[in-house]
């Protein structure tokens, strides 16, 4: 129960400040850390006055079961193409949760360190808000999408597996947008490869069937949506 209201707390501050950092520590998974940082005190103010407007809300989230009420009432839609995975799936290996750390050369001029303790060892927080806004992302993806014709094929950063193929029923704009208003790039239940992706349903963390921590799942009015960090999803496709 602790680690679920931790859980759905991360989401609110997620929510209410995408400019928050969270970010863990080089220490083990079960002591990660939550860090937060605001870039000046106009800021601070913004985060204080989105905390109080959400503190009425906040006890009956934190009491619910996140499975059902992971997202601001907003219920997770597992009439679709969701697939549930078992807890087990994050169960301690070689590496983390991951049999091997994440690979040397990823996408997007993300960190390898950063993504490789948010991928392995860590099941509750992410990158900051927005951090995918100072990579290479958005126009590499606005780039592939034009020379291709079509959508882009996101891999796994530590196996290889491809996780998501997006913008899918809807332009790269919106895909784009989205991602920006909430933070984190954001998909859609048709942009999933669920052959390689699951969700917890005791917590909507969002997972790969290696082990990889991407995110949670976040429903709103539209459906589910997969808030996921980039450093997890900017793997380099493999033969395997």
């Amino acid at each position: 129960m602790i680690a679920n209201n931790a859980r759905i707390i991360t989401f609110i501050l997620a929510f209410v400040s995408p400019s928050l950092a969270f970010t863990t520590s080089s220490a083990p998974a079960h002591k990660t850390q939550l860090q937060l940082s605001t870039s000046d005190e106009g800021s601070r103010r913004s985060f204080l006055t989105n905390v109080v407007a959400t503190a009425a809300v906040l006890p009956s989230l934190v009491l619910s079961n996140p499975s059902s009420a992971s997202a601001f009432g907003f219920k997770a839609d597992d009439k679709g193409p969701l697939v549930y995975g078992d807890d087990s799936i994050m169960s301690p290996k070689e590496h983390g949760t991951t049999a091997s750390p994440v690979q040397p050369d990823l996408r997007y001029g993300v960190s390898n360190k950063l993504a490789d303790k948010i991928s392995s060892y860590n099941r509750v927080f992410a990158e900051n808000g927005g951090y995918f806004q100072g990579t290479s992302f958005e126009n590499d993806v606005r780039n592939l999408v034009a020379s291709n014709g079509g959508p882009v094929t996101f891999y796994d950063s530590v196996s290889g597996k491809p996780l998501f193929v997006a913008p899918k029923g809807r332009s790269v704009d919106d895909f784009i947008e989205e991602s920006k208003v909430h933070g984190w790039p954001s998909f859609r239940d048709e942009e999933v490869v669920w052959e390689s992706v699951r969700v917890l349903k005791s917590s909507g963390e969002t997972v790969s069937t290696v082990g990889t921590h991407l995110g949670h799942n976040l429903p709103d009015r539209s459906g589910n949506r997969y808030c996921i960090n980039l450093v997890s999803i900017a793997g380099n496709p493999t033969s395997q």
